[in-house]
């Protein structure tokens, strides 16, 4: 298989598109600029859409109402820019929606600086947010293992029907490495029927996308069933 010589971002968005990734909503922030400005330019050729959005709140939303709707959808950003998504990651895991979340870790606190670092480990393993979820989190240590664990990625998104972060840093979004895209294994994935298409359900039952419960036992049984899935994927 042939190998190319590429920066860590623009494989990424590479191996994104391998995957099947149609849809891409972003805003930016360094150190991964070049992963959707790879999508801008790469996406509209395989009939995919890419959108700046006007903040990373709007961005993580959008990527929301894509997802709901049954597509396989990504965004990325840097430290502060995914503390900014994080009560929409939160809805979307919350709703059990699967998505792709892109970190390319720069350091904190704050806004603190545009050098690589590795200071998002607890927002990315502990859950970040409000609480009550858990993300699948993939941390690579080349940018061979990046292109690998993003296609991946997908899979164990829709698998699990859970958001799933790509937890790499500036250093591997920044750095030239030579790559090869391997085709996609061929899992047998869930059907996405409940999917908001339009189309009602097998029973005749409406779709409905939500991740708010007003009745505490409601909240407590969605929560216990959330547990549930999470050591399923612990254990897998």
């Amino acid at each position: 298989m042939t190998k190319v010589f590429m920066k860590g971002n623009e494989a990424i968005g590479a191996a994104a598109i391998k995957a099947g990734c149609k849809f891409f909503f972003g805003y930016p922030i360094t150190p991964q600029n070049e992963l959707p400005e790879y999508m801008s330019r790469e996406l509209p050729k395989v009939g995919g859409v890419f959108l700046q959005a006007e903040s990373e709140v709007a961005a993580i939303n959008m990527v929301y109402g894509a997802s709901g709707a049954g597509a396989r959808v990504m965004t990325s950003s840097s430290s502060p820019g995914i503390s900014l998504k994080m009560e929409g990651i939160s809805y979307i895991a919350g709703a059990e929606l699967p998505c792709l979340i892109v970190n390319i870790v720069r350091g904190g606190p704050g806004l603190g600086g545009i050098q690589p670092a590795q200071s998002d480990y607890f927002q990315a393993t502990k859950g970040g947010g409000h609480g009550d979820y858990r993300l699948v989190v993939l941390a690579p240590n080349s940018i061979q293992e990046m292109c690998d664990l993003v296609m991946e990625g997908f899979d164990i998104a829709d698998q699990y029907r859970n958001p799933v972060m790509v937890l790499g840093d500036g250093m591997l979004g920044q750095m030239m490495e030579a790559v090869e895209f391997k085709e996609p294994k061929k899992r047998k994935l869930p059907p996405k029927d409940w999917a908001t298409t339009g189309i009602k359900s097998e029973s005749g039952e409406k779709r409905l996308i939500n991740s708010l419960f007003i009745q505490p036992e409601d909240l407590e049984n969605h929560n216990l069933k959330l547990q549930m899935k999470y050591e399923e994927i612990k254990k897998n």
